[in-house]
């Protein structure tokens, strides 16, 4: 009778790894694939910062956590065609991100970069990723899109061109995203 039951549930098992599997096979089947590349300015310093501090912990729980982790940020960042600040903008990146790295620089990102010129103006795609912020090259995770980028789902390599004295930073982004 045990014997039988673990048959059974094997069986069960394979069945749904089978669908599984076919479902992710087809799961681009009739979806659009479009690359953008970009340049995304977060802007602290000065009199006309795109990233504003919002919110830190009232006290460091212990000696071993950075002084920055818990701190949240809010952004309205310029997303430019080249690296260069007065570069065209092509839109910009608005959320929030969160510090929430310890004992390593590391950022969880939530944003949505929306497009107000080009072929892709009025539409935008969502990032909520781990972004560790101290590697010069990494990929977030793209989990959504409106407009032209309609239920996207892809991913978005980022590569740090330049951070100021002040904490500015440039980074590059080549983004693919699968959408209908």
């Amino acid at each position: 009778m045990m014997a039988a039951r673990r048959g059974l549930l094997l069986f069960a098992s394979l069945v749904a790894l089978s669908a599984t599997q076919c479902l992710r096979a087809d799961a681009f089947e009739g979806r659009k694939v479009t690359n953008l590349h970009f340049f995304f300015h977060d802007i602290v310093a000065g009199q006309d910062p795109s990233a504003v501090l919002v919110a830190t912990p009232k006290k460091n729980l212990s000696g071993d956590v950075q002084q920055t982790f818990g701190w949240v940020v809010v952004i309205d960042d310029p997303l430019t065609e080249g690296p260069e600040r007065d570069s065209n903008v092509l839109g910009a990146a608005q959320g929030f991100y969160m510090l929430t790295g310890r004992k390593t620089p590391m950022l969880t990102l939530g944003a949505d970069y929306g497009f107000t010129a080009g072929p892709y103006n009025g539409s935008s795609f969502s990032v909520f990723s781990r972004n560790p912020a101290g590697e010069t090259e990494r990929e977030l995770a793209v989990v959504g899109g409106r407009g032209a980028f309609r239920m996207a789902q892809g991913f978005a390599n980022l590569r740090t061109v330049s951070i100021s004295n002040g904490g500015d930073a440039v980074v590059e982004y080549n983004v693919t995203l699968f959408h209908y």
